[in-house]
């Protein structure tokens, strides 16, 4: 017990599936709500922002782009980190980052300090928290893993619909000064959550002696050899032009209902119905993706939720009153969820445990490029036109287009893929009857044996063997 657990996934280890994992999974839920809310939830601040050093809203906007930018851009640094170091040292470390930023934000003198502290260092933060997060709800899950990820992924809508209420009362009593001391010190329950995240130990005994050969093999600060995997190539390309339109329409809703002439209190309230309905279709999709019959094929139920994301943006260009956009709002919202429960869902699926971690550093650095051009492009199509139809038939269009890569691409390939071995215990056996090709017929009939009473063995010594249905699409 007093002795350090590496924690590098040992393939010998089930998932349990419960037990310290639920742990895990609350620690997940809190590090990806503050992730995904907090670079919206800043922007009640920006008011006092832009009269305090007399800037522009756009000034004060790059403070949000940045924190989303580092979130997204540093992917591949925090898995070479985690690679490097574990999931647990690296998550208190950017909990450390995370508060520190804000903190230091609280005494900024210009617009520019603001940029490196509370964009640049709680951004980093923040993502060197929430990629680890990810990684250990993977290894701690197998099972229940679509049920898990839907929880997860719920932290998203309750933390945006708590951080915004939140601070703008902070605003209100204690200034912009203060309310960013404050959320510092909230970001401090990102280390709780990293002490949360307890390796998972690896096989006793007989496995001990097998553990450095496997350590050496996995031991890559960043493994480009995903880009091997036809489904991993897809999945990048399919996810980079999602996100080209995926987080459009929020960000536009409240300006185009604002521009139908309705008050502002009443175009906001948009947001807080697209996030109570985003609460609850993420954990229901989640628990939908986990059915027997649906999960193997997750990948296109993935792609029926981008589909129907992109539809919905088409129908809410047509949108001319109050109404259209609530319903829009409603239907935005259960589509936005689906896609939000699945997305890494699926990537875990096509990756597997061992080759998650640097999968989703590449795919967060290909999405990050999206996201930064995105939102600005959609507005200087708004500042030419004048007209927020021809924005979400755009956004609509992205989306349906990466959903049609996704379904196709996988269509595809998906016979290539059934073709590869879908256990560990098979690859391993594939292995060595190659090896015995070079070999006498002698050798390679003592090696296939031997290779034969290991697998008979294998449930003995270990109690089950440890099945990886999720390296295939």
């Amino acid at each position: 017990m007093g002795a350090v657990v590496a924690d590098d996934a040992p393939s010998g280890v089930k998932a349990p599936d419960g037990g310290w994992g639920w742990a895990v999974l609350f620690g997940c839920f809190i590090i990806t709500g503050f992730s995904y809310a907090f670079p919206k939830a800043v922007s009640v601040f920006f008011k006092e922002l832009i009269r305090e050093f007399g800037i522009g809203y756009s000034d004060t906007a790059w403070i949000s782009s940045i924190l989303l930018a580092m979130l997204y851009g540093t992917g591949p640094l925090c898995s070479v980190c985690v690679n490097r170091f574990g999931c647990r040292p690296v998550m208190l470390v950017g909990g450390l980052f995370a508060s520190m930023g804000m903190v230091i934000a609280s005494f900024c003198t210009s617009i520019v300090q603001i940029y490196l502290t509370a964009g640049v260092i709680t951004g980093l933060g923040l993502a060197l928290n929430f990629q680890p997060s990810l990684i250990m709800l993977n290894r701690y899950f197998d099972k229940r893993r679509p049920l898990a990820n839907g929880l997860s992924a719920a932290g998203s809508p309750v933390f945006l619909c708590a951080l915004s209420p939140l601070g703008q009362i902070l605003q209100h009593e204690y200034g912009w000064r203060g309310g960013f001391l404050i959320l510092g010190g909230m970001l401090l329950n990102c280390c709780v959550c990293g002490a949360l995240m307890r390796p998972l130990e690896p096989p006793k005994k007989s496995e001990a002696t097998k553990e450095p050969a496997e350590k050496k093999a996995k031991k890559k600060l960043l493994d480009f050899s995903v880009f091997k995997d036809g489904g991993f190539v897809i999945y990048t390309l399919a996810a980079s032009i999602m996100v080209l339109g995926l987080f459009v329409p929020p960000v536009f809703v409240v300006s185009y209902a604002k521009d139908l002439g309705y008050q502002d209190t009443k175009a906001a309230f948009l947001l807080t119905i697209l996030g109570f309905i985003d609460i609850f279709a993420r954990p229901i999709c989640g628990m939908v993706a986990g059915l027997k019959w649906v999960r193997p094929r997750c990948v296109y139920l993935f792609s029926f939720a981008m589909i129907f994301n992109g539809f919905t943006d088409l129908m809410g260009s047509m949108s001319v009153d109050y109404g259209g956009l609530v319903v829009f709002c409603i239907f935005f919202g259960i589509s936005y969820g689906m896609v939000g429960a699945l997305q890494f869902e699926v990537l875990m699926a096509i990756v597997g445990t061992q080759k998650f971690s640097s999968a989703i550093g590449l795919v967060l650095l290909a999405e990050a490029m999206a996201v930064l051009i995105g939102p600005p492009s959609a507005g200087k199509l708004l500042d030419v036109t004048r007209r927020y139809m021809f924005v979400f038939i755009i956004a609509g269009i992205e989306v349906t287009t990466s959903a049609l890569v996704l379904a196709l691409g996988n269509f595809f390939c998906i016979k290539k893929k059934s073709e590869e071995p879908h256990t560990k215990e098979a690859a391993a056996e594939r292995e060595e009857l190659n090896k015995s090709e070079d070999k006498t017929p002698e050798d390679a009939k003592v090696d296939s044996i031997e290779v034969e009473q290991f697998l008979k063995d294998e449930p003995e010594k270990n109690g089950e063997v440890v099945t990886n249905p999720e390296t295939c699409v």
